[in-house]
């Protein structure tokens, strides 16, 4: 039996056609969950993620996620702007209906050192990383008070496992969402609302280059590099009923990185 029949999802950050929000989701569907999904296409051709460079990818995605069986819909939308949040929600209630499942995978990463880290792009982490996340988080909790329960899974890097030199705004702006995941999921558990945070370790999703995964590799102690559906299943399960005693956790799914 599927797991999550009548359960409406949204997954922020699906502009990658080899990326975890991309996994994320088929995985969700395949497991009966009615899908919403968010694109920043401009983001990716900027970091030169969008390797496919398919403008019609969110097109595509749907029909694949509806292919499924579950109803499918998207939207672009520019999570570092403030009002990002609430107008996600308008539109999954409109075209879907109430959510009870919220992954926050969009994110914002550029490699900064000391020397290299200024205001701006402070901010620009910031902005998606931590007000996109913590406004959708809340925003999500609100719109389902009173109804039903829900899932909130945020996607982190292991902030909290080690430290991370030459990717300080990153490491700064993610750490911060490990420990909002902490402190709101007390908050939310009387609503029946579970946070719970993945770290996936290094995830070839389409940033990877032959040099890196050959780097990488022998860190792995399981023999390969982690790939988008290693990550994807584990927040099938955190979405699930079968998690529902896990809240205020920070999950290293990682196959043993170091």
């Amino acid at each position: 039996m599927k797991r999550l029949m009548n359960k409406i999802a949204i997954v922020t950050g699906t502009s990658r056609v080899k990326g975890i929000g991309t996994a994320i989701c088929r995985e969700l569907a395949r497991e009966g969950a009615d899908i919403f999904f968010t694109h920043w296409s401009k983001y990716d051709r900027l970091m030169k993620y969008f390797i496919d460079d398919d403008s019609n990818w969110s097109k595509h995605l749907m029909e694949e996620i509806r292919s499924f069986g579950v109803r499918c819909e998207s939207m672009e939308l520019d999570l570092s702007q403030p009002d990002a949040p609430k107008k996600l929600l308008n539109e999954v209630y409109e075209r879907l209906g109430s959510p009870s499942i919220l992954v926050n995978n969009a994110t914002h990463s550029i490699d900064v050192d000391f020397r290299s880290i200024n205001a701006d792009i402070l901010d620009a982490h910031y902005s998606v990383n931590v007000r996109g996340t913590c406004l959708l988080t809340v925003e999500f909790a609100r719109e389902i008070e009173g109804k039903h329960g829900g899932r909130i899974i945020n996607m982190v890097s292991g902030q909290d496992k080690s430290p991370q030199p030459g990717n300080l705004a990153y490491v700064a702006t993610k750490g911060a969402v490990s420990t909002f995941t902490k402190s709101v999921a007390l908050e939310l558990a009387p609503l029946k609302i579970t946070v719970n945070a993945v770290d996936p370790g290094p995830t070839d999703s389409g940033w990877m280059s032959s040099e890196l995964k050959e780097y990488l590799l022998p860190k792995f102690p399981m023999g390969r590099v982690g790939e988008p559906r290693d990550a994807a299943k584990l927040v099938v399960f955190l979405a699930s009923e079968e998690s529902e005693w896990i809240t205020g956790q920070i999950i290293h799914s990682d196959g043993g990185f170091w």
